[in-house]
């Protein structure tokens, strides 16, 4: 004789204290739920239709610049803090938190033409570079903003080390943990703060260096892009520098993977990023293809996954570190050519510095809600991008995705560019086709832009 017995344990269906969340019997069998995809993909397909609706990635405009904001300096220690220079000589402290400028000094006479801040945040160095005016100034600087306000006109401008030269400075960055500078011109001088005289200078050619900077994994490494189309890379330890490489167009600037010490990128005339594994220089990992015209600046986000590009073509792109092509790209009507950018330290914010004298505060993630998320509205968040990963491949919601609104002359440019792409690509096959076989090689396009490593 079978008796049938109904089993309920407590433990399955009873919190053990009030504030524990309320147990729910769920049954995950797929034979249950026969419209669960279908019901995902409607969910999917609305949070990207959303996303795209509250992207508005403008927050703020610096303005107070009486000329082209020409660089940028963050501050170590303190993430409101941010350092500009303008091409008439003049340097301002902002105060992001506030939106307003807390300190301005007439620096130099000419171009601010590049500008650090020690690594301790207690001074910054600015370097000019026009003839007859070349000199390098260390300001000492506040950590507190609010002492710097209170302080207010107070505050000497009056440098506390002067270093005049002969060569033109083109560039500086300073070590990240010793206080050792580079400065860039004729040839890359490595400085002691304590010495008025470079401690080391390296020097290969006669053309000019254009910028310089130091790998913030491994400090003693550095590297710097000359105008004669080549990325050189030296070691401080070394008497010589380690290796050069030569593109078929010159660079402009450099920045260093804050994640991947042997990983940098370089932003080109050719309206093309690269990003270099520095153990194997022959090609680059990576070719980023997006602007239309030549690429100004660059500076990598602190997770080491993404970068941000300054370009000529008046807009702004964010390109995944491991991709070809940018995921986000930012313009406004009044943004001239935009000549500087950096990266907040703590990855949520874009600053850029543009030739009608404005520095703009941007969302690193643009339809991103600022402010303290409430413990649903994060979950949801959370469900949402998930969902947007599942169905990311799918056709309607890649296409919304990917969607952007450019200025017409961005739009023209880039059909041009493609028609311009797709003539080459048509008439090296027609060559192909009617040459001996072998004598035409087949270039990838990771090598068709270099020229030659020297070591």
């Amino acid at each position: 004789m079978k008796v049938k017995v109904l089993s309920r344990n407590p433990d399955d269906y009873i919190r053990e204290t009030k504030k524990d969340i309320q147990r729910v019997p769920r049954n995950y069998d797929p034979s249950l739920h026969p419209f669960e995809v279908p019901r995902e993909y409607s969910r999917a397909l609305n949070a990207v239709k959303l996303e795209r609706v509250f992207a508005k990635p403008f927050l703020a405009s610096l303005d107070g610049h009486r000329d082209g904001v020409n660089c940028m300096a963050k501050h170590p220690q303190s993430l409101s803090s941010l350092l500009s220079g303008a091409c008439d000589g003049e340097v301002k402290i902002w105060n992001l938190t506030k939106r307003e400028c807390v300190r301005t000094l007439q620096a130099h006479e000419g171009f601010v033409r590049g500008m650090c801040v020690r690594f301790c945040g207690t001074s910054f160095f600015t370097v000019c570079g026009i003839l007859f005016s070349c000199s390098l100034k260390l300001f000492p600087v506040l950590n507190n903003l609010e002492k710097i306000e209170k302080a207010g006109s107070k505050c000497k401008d009056e440098p506390g080390l002067l270093l005049l030269s002969q060569s033109v400075y083109t560039g500086i960055d300073h070590h990240w943990k010793e206080g050792t500078f580079a400065t860039c011109g004729q040839q890359v001088d490595i400085w002691d703060e304590q010495r008025t005289s470079p401690i080391r200078s390296f020097s290969w050619g006669v053309d000019s260096i254009i910028s310089v900077r130091f790998n913030p994994v491994e400090p003693e490494l550095l590297a710097s892009c000359v105008s004669n189309r080549s990325i050189v890379l030296y070691d401080m330890r070394q008497a010589t520098p380690l290796k050069k490489v030569i593109m078929k167009m010159r660079s402009n600037a450099l920045c260093w993977n804050p994640m991947e010490a042997f990983m940098f990128t370089c932003a080109n005339e050719d309206y093309n990023l690269y990003t270099f594994d520095m153990r194997r220089l022959d090609s680059p990992v990576m070719v980023h293809m997006d602007h239309v015209s030549a690429v100004l600046d660059l500076d990598y986000s602190p997770t080491g996954k993404e970068f941000v590009s300054a370009s000529f073509d008046k807009s702004i792109r964010i390109f995944p570190a491991d991709s070809g092509h940018s995921r986000e790209v930012y313009h406004t009507k009044r943004m001239q050519h935009v000549i500087c950018v950096k990266w907040s330290s703590d990855s949520k914010y874009i600053l850029s510095g543009s030739d009608e004298m404005n520095i703009r505060l941007w969302k690193a993630n643009a339809s991103e809600k600022l402010g303290v998320l409430a413990p649903r509205e994060k979950a949801a968040l959370n469900y949402n991008q998930k969902l947007k990963e599942k169905f990311q491949h799918h056709p309607k919601i890649q296409r919304i995705a990917r969607h952007r609104h450019l200025p017409k002359t961005i739009f023209s440019q880039i059909k041009e560019l493609r028609i311009m792409r797709n003539a080459q690509r048509r008439k090296l096959m027609n060559v192909r086709k009617h040459s001996k076989s072998g004598s035409v090689p087949v270039m990838t396009e990771r090598k068709k832009h270099m020229v030659a490593v020297v070591e």
